[in-house]
C-alpha cells in the first residue's frame, strides 16, 4: 500500500525550513530592536552568544526539517526531541515571565507532537512504499 506524505507535516517541515532560512538570515542584522527575547533565550541558553545560538538552530533545524519532509526515522525523532525539549523550556519560561512568546512556542510544540505522533506510521514505512507529492 502506497502513502503519500501528509500535507499536515508538509506544513511542519516547511515552516521549520523557513524559519531557519529566516534565522540564518538575521546573522547579517547586527541587531533586532523588535525582539524582546533573542533565540538564545527562548532555548533557555542565556549565556550561549546570539549569534552563535542562531547559527546553531538554523543550521540544526534545516537537517531536522529535511530528514522530516522525507519521512526519516530520524527526522521524526529529531522533530520530536526538539519539541518537547521547546516545550519544557518555553513551559519554565512562560512561568517565569507571563509572556506571549512562551505561551505561542507552547501552543506551538504541542501541535508539532501531536501530530507527529498521530502520523508516526508514515516515519516507519519501508522506502519503496512511499510515495512523496502528488
Amino acid at each position: 500500500m502506497e502513502r503519500k506524505r501528509p500535507m499536515g507535516i508538509a506544513l511542519i517541515g516547511s515552516f521549520y525550513i523557513f524559519g531557519s532560512i529566516v534565522l540564518l538570515l538575521s546573522l547579517f542584522v547586527y541587531e533586532l530592536p523588535f525582539e524582546k527575547y533573542g533565540i538564545a533565550a527562548r532555548l533557555g541558553l542565556p549565556n550561549v552568544p546570539e549569534h552563535l545560538a542562531r547559527f546553531l538552530v538554523g543550521a540544526s533545524s534545516l537537517v531536522m526539517a529535511y530528514g522530516y519532509l522525507k519521512l526519516k526515522r530520524w527526522g521524526y525523532w529529531l522533530m520530536v526531541a526538539y519539541s518537547i525539549y521547546f516545550l519544557t523550556v518555553s513551559g519554565y519560561l512562560f512561568i517565569l515571565y507571563k509572556d506571549q512568546p512562551f505561551l505561542g512556542n507552547i501552543i506551538w510544540s504541542l501541535i508539532v507532537i501531536a501530530y507527529s505522533y498521530s502520523k508516526r506510521s508514515h516515519f516507519y514505512m519501508k522506502p519503496q512504499q512511499i510515495r512523496v507529492g502528488g
